[in-house]
């Protein structure tokens, strides 16, 4: 029997068992409409529903597969049908020879969502988007028919492949139904799915302006067709980060449903509004409505900070006032208004440290930075430049090139200036940078950078004490919608670098260079990809990044001989040429510039749409930096098409970095995202991998991450034999991890006690399963009364002493409980006997000590006590609670007594608080 609601005034279409029975027994007659009569043609459908609801109810009561299975059994014996098999099993697939013999695999991939369920899809953040969605779908397809009102190249190059794969499949299976109102379709995008196949009709007349479908039908002989019926249309916006809602219906589920929307389709296809389609007929058709698709919204800076930025500023404010640091790094992705936030930083520092020095190695980053700082300050004569023989006169506040500074490091007074700031802070290594840093005393440093890390191994973030205080990382940039989605193709490379030698990180890059240029069939192959994959490749601005001079200047003739306007810019051009060559692909004279080493980095080239990585690029550091010179906002782009040439690597070649930098992914959340096709990336992004370079980056990022748990052993190792420091705290921090990334399980071995345990540091004994799987759920803690307390506490070899605590630390001993004893505290018989516990398990009781004294120090917000009393309840304003944290610190939770809540509301008398 399920639980029922309180009857409520309303329409129902329930039937009357027993139980609602009695509850409509208490009402009044003429309160009550009942029907004694069920429609024959109905029942059949009522009953079932009936019997669904309340059998998945108690079946979902069953925890054991097989009890389930057991009672399955009893019901389908009274129908008189088949039992079912033991042990329970599921079919999932039936090989299909066609689908062997062309694509190399006798299974497709399945669907992210199962078929037989039905789902919303909003484009959400963390989810999957309709066209990744799509993408999933279409390789176990035996057929498509689509209604669409507007089809734009920009969301069919991201279809494009998986629509190629079908029709080479199932030849004249997908239908195609859309037309000309608005002047919204393109006809080019149309001629495009007429090349892979498809069959396509149009209402050239418009006389459908009322068909504002977009349904996709995706049939399969298995019976288990599946469906989309919503508002997104074919575009990248409408498949990855609009704000469209589209439903996903399962045959299993709403058979009747799918049955009605193939019969619309056909009634449709074979009605007289709809004709073959003909280009020519199209675009004269579409001319004579017009067209109109809208202009895209500008989006810049205010003279306020924006809501990420301001984000920053409070994790700056923390990393002052609550850890005394002064040195601060701030890594934030190209685009995302780094000097901003420093300008903005020093107004609120200015009336302490008047005194300022921001230094970076390019006049243009200082003529910019200077009018960022005088547009926050609203001052237009503030600052004074010191590059290029300009020399300051006051030298209170002065942009100023390391070179510069260079020339007259001896004259600087240490202490010259408060506040000082260095703009992409990874040069810091440098030795132009080092003298700079070691000379200069302020009592603010502000480093600025988009990458921190190095190809050389090197870390900037040693003068920072190894901290990097704010991260707005590439992946947080595009999700927050501050740069411009991307979608990268991974495009097959026949060129073999396996045997390429191997040198200092990297391949030896002559003979790369040697690989390359004079390579005519590379150059063909990626005309075909931009052809292939860039929306609108007639009016491109792309830039290529090469390995070397020949290589560039080879790529940029190769580009004009095939009709492609294109120019090759390297680093021995002078700034003249370089800037001619900028300002020609801004004018659309360019479709393509050829790079080495000058476009990597402080280059603002908001009009580039198309990158061409035409070298493996080794270094994360500098990937991340060209990806970034293509995603800067930008009027009427909508997305960066990025074509990465991927051959046979050399077996050091690292492609997880690169993946990493890109999605933020770690270990086998990596692998798990390569595998099925990326689908849960940053609104509006779209990581697409040919089959051999997806085999290629598959097999490569497996290898690198198979033996994480013995790399991490011998790490361990290798610190205790260099005498490091051997607490958790410190492993973190030589590992530049954040806690995610060691308790990526709630796992006894993913522990750091476990690991000294294996590495034969510590001696080896039975470890509490309960707190050891607790650490991973303790990341959390993040106020100064919690931390403070605990760590009192855990440092000492006994649990405190319960006789001299007040109600507001038996409270946060309880919650102490609540965090390392995972949902147990109502199992343990006294408040004494849990501390007895955590401290019996002595390793993993210091190993919380160490961890959260590493929260504590990486603390990036303030928070304060409650504006209202609350006694002895000891919660604290912008901190984090679990939910037995919060019971415990209201008094609603404490050892020897469960309160049997799961999720909703409670309402305390003691305090007055509503949880």
């Amino acid at each position: 029997m399920t639980a029922r609601r309180k009857l409520a005034p309303g329409l129902y279409e329930d039937l009357v068992d027993g139980e609602l029975a009695r509850e409509l027994a208490k009402l009044e007659a003429e309160s009550k409409k009942i029907e004694t009569d069920l429609e024959p043609e109905r029942a059949a459908e009522a009953f079932a529903r009936y019997l669904y609801l309340h059998s998945r109810a108690v079946l979902g009561r069953l925890g054991d597969v097989e009890e389930q299975r057991a009672l399955v059994d009893e019901l389908l014996a009274r129908l008189g049908l088949d039992s079912m098999v033991a042990p329970t099993s599921k079919l999932l697939a039936i090989a299909d020879p066609e689908l062997a013999s062309l694509a190399g695999s006798a299974f497709p991939s399945r669907p992210l969502v199962p078929l037989d369920e039905s789902d919303l899809l909003v484009n959400a953040r963390g989810q999957a988007n309709l066209g990744q969605s799509l993408l999933a779908e279409l390789p176990s397809t035996d057929g498509v028919d689509l209604v669409c009102s507007f089809i734009r190249r920009t969301g069919l190059a991201r279809l494009q492949p998986a629509l190629r794969e079908l029709c080479e499949r199932r030849p004249g299976r997908l239908r195609v139904l859309t037309t000309t109102y608005t002047g919204v379709t393109e006809g080019e995008a149309l001629a495009r799915l007429a090349d892979l196949g498809a069959e396509i009709k149009v209402d050239y007349g418009g006389q459908s302006t009322r068909l504002h479908a977009k349904t996709w039908i995706l049939h399969r002989r298995s019976g288990l067709s599946t469906a989309y019926v919503g508002s997104s249309n074919i575009s990248h916006a409408a498949l990855v980060d609009g704000r469209e809602w589209n439903v996903r219906l399962s045959a299993r589920e709403n058979p009747d449903l799918l049955r009605r929307l193939a019969v619309e389709f056909e009634a449709l296809w074979l009605g007289e509004d709809f004709s073959p389609f003909d280009l020519d007929r199209f675009e004269r058709a579409k001319a004579r409505q017009g067209q109109d698709a809208g202009a895209p919204v500008f989006v810049g800076f205010d003279l306020r900070p924006h809501d990420y930025q301001e984000r920053i500023l409070e994790q700056l404010a923390a990393a002052r006032e609550l850890h005394g640091h002064h040195r601060n790094l701030v890594v934030a992705a190209t685009g995302t208004g780094k000097t901003m936030i420093a300008a903005f930083d020093y107004a609120r520092m200015r009336a302490e440290h008047p005194r300022l020095l921001f230094v970076a190695h390019r006049k243009e980053i200082l003529a910019q930075a200077q009018a960022t700082f005088r547009a926050v300050l609203r001052e237009p004569h503030f600052g004074e430049l010191l590059v290029d023989g300009k020399k300051p006169r006051q030298a209170r506040q002065v942009f100023a090139s390391i070179q510069s500074l260079h020339q007259r490091i001896d004259d600087l007074d240490p202490r010259d200036y408060d506040y000082v700031i260095i703009d992409e802070f990874h040069h810091a290594e440098a030795p132009t940078y080092q003298r700079l840093l070691e000379r200069l005393k302020p009592r603010e440093l502000l480093g600025l950078t988009a990458t921190p890390e190095r190809g050389d191994g090197r870390d900037p973030t040693r003068w920072f004490e190894g901290r990097i205080t704010s991260e707005l990382r590439l992946w947080e940039a595009l999700e927050r919608g501050l740069l411009c989605p991307f979608n990268y193709y991974g495009v097959g490379d026949e060129v073999d670098l396996a045997g390429l030698k191997w040198q200092q990180g990297g391949y030896e890059r002559a003979a790369l260079e040697n690989l390359y240029t004079g390579n005519h069939a590379r150059v063909r192959r990626l005309l075909a990809a931009v052809q292939e994959y860039v929306p609108n490749p007639e009016s491109m601005r792309a830039l290529g990044f090469c390995v070397g001079v020949a290589h560039a200047r080879f790529m940029a003739a190769q580009f004009e001989a095939h009709g492609v306007a294109a120019a090759a810019v390297v680093g021995e051009d002078s700034s003249s040429d370089r800037e001619q060559a900028l300002l020609r692909l801004r004018r659309g004279e360019l479709r393509g510039l050829f790079c080495v080493d000058v476009f990597n980095e402080g280059v603002d080239l908001p009009e580039v749409d198309t990158l061409l990585f035409l070298r493996p690029t080794e270094s994360a550091t500098l990937f991340l930096q060209q990806l970034g010179r293509g995603l800067r906002l930008s009027r009427g782009k909508h997305t960066t098409t990025v074509l990465d040439l991927i051959g046979n690597a050399h077996r050091n070649f690292r492609f997880d970095q690169r993946f990493r930098g890109l999605l933020g992914e770690n270990g086998g959340s990596l692998v798990q995202q390569i595998a099925e096709g990326f689908p849960f990336l940053p609104p509006g992004c779209a990581i697409v991998l040919e089959p051999k370079p997806r085999e290629i980056v598959l097999g490569n990022v497996t290898r690198a991450l198979s033996t994480r748990r013995s790399a991490l052993l011998d790490e361990v190792k290798a610190r205790a034999e260099r005498r490091e420091d051997s607490d958790v705290g410190a492993f973190l921090t030589a590992m530049q991890w954040r806690p995610e990334q060691l308790y990526r399980k709630r796992d006894t071995d993913w522990t750091y006690t476990a690991l000294l345990q294996d590495a034969g540091l510590i001696a080896a004994a039975d470890l509490d399963d309960k707190i050891a799987r607790s650490l991973a759920g303790a990341l959390h803690v993040d106020d100064r009364l919690r931390l403070g307390t605990w760590l009192g506490w855990l440092d000492s070899p006994r649990p405190p002493a319960l006789s001299t605590m007040d109600d507001q630390e038996r409270r946060l001993a309880t919650m102490l409980l609540a965090l390392l004893l995972g949902g147990s505290v109502g199992k343990v018989s006294s408040l004494a006997a849990g501390l007895r516990r955590i401290w019996a398990a002595a390793s993993l009781r210091l190993e919380a000590r160490d961890l959260l004294a590493w929260l504590a120090e990486h603390v990036d917000h303030l928070n304060v006590a409650p504006d209202r009393e609350l006694g002895p309840v000891p919660l604290r304003v912008h901190a984090h609670y679990s939910r037995d944290e919060l019971l415990a610190a209201c008094g609603a939770l404490k050892p020897g007594k469960d309160p049997k809540m799961q999720t909703g509301i409670r309402v305390l008398v003691e305090p007055k608080l509503i949880l």
